[in-house]
């Protein structure tokens, strides 16, 4: 509940100081939101990387379960991409994080 009222809050003061072509996206300065992130839901990032155009996606996350993807245009601003509840956490070899793989490094033959 306190999530959405802080994102709708967001969502207010973003359309305000947008044009109006903009004001369907919550976007900002990324200090402030990466701040609000941190400070209101105790989300930190915990994943990122490259989108085609350049842009930086990022993803923040809490251990509450909370989660916030946000977009950083190359010289633009940040917008939130999408935020929720009950995230999980996989590694790349498809576990869940916190869980072993069975899977074992193969070691070349001569790494005795």
């Amino acid at each position: 509940m306190m999530r959405s009222m802080t994102l709708a809050a967001a969502a207010v003061f973003a359309a305000m100081s947008t044009t109006p072509a903009q004001a369907q996206m919550v976007c900002g300065e990324r200090v402030e939101i990466v701040k609000a992130l941190e400070k209101g839901h105790q989300e930190q990032k915990t994943a990122a990387g490259l989108s085609g155009n350049g842009g930086l996606v990022e993803l923040f996350t809490a251990m509450t379960g909370s989660w916030t993807l946000l977009l950083t245009v190359p010289g633009g601003p940040t917008c939130l991409l999408g935020s929720g509840e009950e995230w999980e956490g996989w590694k790349a070899d498809g576990q869940p994080k916190g869980q072993q793989s069975s899977v074992q490094p193969k070691l070349p033959a001569d790494a005795t």
